[in-house]
This record gives C-alpha cells, structure tokens and sequence, in this order.
C-alpha cells in the first residue's frame, strides 16, 4: 500500500533520528515548517530539553515583510545569534523529514552566516 505524505515523512523523520543526537556542547537543530511559518528549536537530547526556540512568528521577523524563503532566512539568522551569545558554536542539523531544499535550505544557510557551524 503507498504511503501518504505524512507516513512517509514520519518515516524519514525516525530514520534521521537513530543517527542524529543532540548533546549539552552540540544540540541539535530541529526545524518545523508549516504551510504560514517556519519554526526551529535547538534541543538537548541527552536531557530531553530545549534550549533556544525561534519562530517566524518573532516580532521582528513578522514585521519584515518578505516572502517565506527570506523569512526562513531570518529565523536562521536569529537562532544562531541567539546560540553564539549562549555559548553554543556548532550544531547537528535536523531536517526534520522535509526535504532540504527552499525553506529548509535557506534556514540552514542563514544559521552558517550568523556563525553556526554544521
């Protein structure tokens, strides 16, 4: 039976998981992506706690109005400022499932110009 877009992004989302994980020194950097914004979250998997959330729903992204590419931009870009100021310079990268292309790529990008290194 073929898998719909959700089982077969769940599917790709565990296979991801049992090689990636986040420690206190280098967490990792899970994106969400909805239809409206882009979400990411840098999270401790040892403890099982976040430690930085940044989404495009943040005051000064939401009042720059650009398209959602550039908004995932300036998620990424925000997050990785938030991270180098906490201490944390390099990261393991979390797609989540989604494919990195578009907006996944491009929060990707703006986290390696704000100083993240993955």
């Amino acid at each position: 039976m073929a898998l719909n877009k959700k089982e077969r992004r769940e599917r790709i989302k565990f296979k991801i998981r049992k090689t990636i994980s986040g420690t206190a020194t280098t967490p990792r950097l899970s994106v969400f992506r909805s239809n409206t914004g882009i979400s990411a979250q840098l999270i401790n998997d040892l403890t099982g706690t976040t430690i930085l959330a940044v989404g495009s729903n943040d005051k000064s992204i939401k009042d720059s109005k650009v398209n959602k590419v550039d908004q995932a931009n300036l998620v990424g870009k925000l997050i990785a400022e938030k991270a180098v100021t906490a201490g944390i310079n390099s990261i393991v990268f979390d797609r989540n499932g989604y494919l990195y292309h578009g907006r996944i790529k491009s929060l990707a990008e703006g986290a390696r110009e704000a100083g993240l290194k993955f």
